[in-house]
């Protein structure tokens, strides 16, 4: 009993570790990525809820961005400044806005997604293909627990 304790506990330390620094690469890049396209990270989060071509709700993105209103509108200013985006009033609800991907941001993200899947496909390069499915497996279940555990608490951290 106690030594299945010590590894549980060896386990949750590597883990940790280990999503610690995913998620700092993770960070570096996107700090890149949006540098290097002449935006803040948090248009460049933002662009990335989009996916390659929905248009979304502005309370929505606020709540998946964890962001005020306020705080929103300057990113949502940003985006449309720079042409990534388009913003319609909602005719019932004035502080609802639908936001699209205007036709630059829609070429945006599909040129981004395929830098993306280039990315990974290098990094599943570095990994034998033996691995593949139990990586991908793996990293869709903590991903689900991880989902899972962040709407129980509704914290930012989990």
């Amino acid at each position: 009993m106690k030594k299945e304790i010590i590894n549980k506990n060896k386990t949750t330390k590597l883990l940790a570790s280990l999503t610690f620094h995913l998620l700092t690469s993770y960070q570096e890049k996107l700090t890149r990525l949006s540098y290097e396209r002449g935006l803040t990270e948090a248009e460049f989060r933002c662009l990335r809820l989009f996916g390659s071509d929905k248009g979304l709700n502005n309370t929505k993105i606020a709540k998946r961005m964890n962001l005020s209103a306020s705080r929103l509108t300057r990113i949502i200013d940003g985006l449309v400044e720079k042409g990534y985006i388009t913003r319609e009033s909602n005719r019932k609800d004035w502080r609802s806005l639908r936001l699209n991907l205007s036709r630059k941001g829609k070429l945006f993200m599909q040129k981004l997604d395929k830098q993306y899947i280039e990315i990974h496909s290098k990094i599943l390069k570095e990994i034998k293909i033996s691995q593949h499915k139990t990586l991908i497996l793996t990293m869709g279940n903590l991903n689900s627990a991880a989902e899972k555990r962040l709407r129980k608490s509704k914290l930012l951290f989990y």
